[in-house]
């Protein structure tokens, strides 16, 4: 047969496998690469952070601020420098939350490499890109452990951070699929502050752990009471009877990275390393 009359065979052919035809075939691929890579590097569970991508290290907050105030003292007050300032500083204090996040996951790092055993147990997960999620990486790469990334393709770029163990970086196209690998290995999650998607990912797993449709224990550890007692009003909800009060217990507040791994490795060693 000659090469002009050669047919591409269907799993080579790149504009049917990029067709909504092929859709199944694209959801299947992102179950089950990661769970080749995940078999393959021996990956048992998870501690999965979740957070804010626009939360800065304190180096970088710090910097934007001293930027600024050097403005000012150029330039004078203005309606836009003054507005510039308080984002800043905002921005700064804020940044307390990154630097916690990334000694968390380095305190929950070094535990975890003292286990005994073949596999890599309880390996911190980040949704892969900026913010606290770079943190998590940032600890675990601090403490010479694996992490992974599962990093997710939207119309703003998402680029992977640098501290991602790198057979570890996963890019999604489908956000169903990301958030199944999250959970599916997660044997905890700690939530920081954080906007809307944060929102998504803690909703979705209190709402799978009220119907009891994860059969696992799941410590879930929310850092920042300040923030989230603000944002959250859980209590209103149990007055206004949308959710059981015995439903609070599935969350457990902290405010220091010493309090969130105490938490964290007693409830892990009590619950999966009896």
């Amino acid at each position: 047969m000659s090469n002009e009359n050669k047919v591409v065979k269907a799993y080579n052919n790149l504009e049917f496998l990029n067709s909504p035809d092929a859709r199944v075939i694209r959801i299947l691929a992102e179950y089950l690469e990661p769970a080749r890579r995940f078999r393959q590097l021996r990956v048992q569970d998870t501690i999965v952070f979740f957070g804010s991508a626009r939360i800065k290290s304190a180096e970088e907050a710090q910097k934007e601020l001293t930027k600024i105030t050097r403005k000012i003292e150029e330039q004078g007050q203005s309606e836009e420098l003054e507005r510039a300032f308080a984002i800043a500083k905002r921005d700064l204090e804020m940044s307390q939350f990154y630097e916690d996040a990334v000694q968390v996951a380095k305190m929950l790092t070094e535990w975890s490499k003292s286990l005994k055993g073949s596999k890599h147990r309880f390996i911190i997960c980040s949704g892969g890109g900026p913010g606290i999620m770079e943190a998590a990486n940032k600890g675990a790469a601090a403490a010479r452990g694996l992490s992974i990334g599962l990093n997710i393709s939207i119309p703003f770029e998402q680029v992977a951070n640098p501290y991602i163990s790198r057979e570890l970086i996963f890019d999604f196209h489908y956000f169903f699929m990301r958030k199944f690998w999250f959970v599916y290995l997660a044997k905890a999650l700690v939530i920081f502050p954080g906007g809307f998607g944060t929102f998504d990912e803690l909703m979705e797993v209190l709402t799978l752990l009220q119907t009891e449709k994860l059969h696992k224990p799941m410590p879930v550890v929310i850092y920042g009471t300040r923030y989230w007692k603000e944002i959250l009003n859980l209590d209103a909800m149990v007055r206004w009877g949308t959710i059981s009060e015995k439903d609070l217990s599935l969350m457990h507040f902290v405010d220091t990275p010493q309090e969130a791994f105490e938490y964290l490795r007693s409830q892990l060693e009590m619950i999966y390393l009896k």
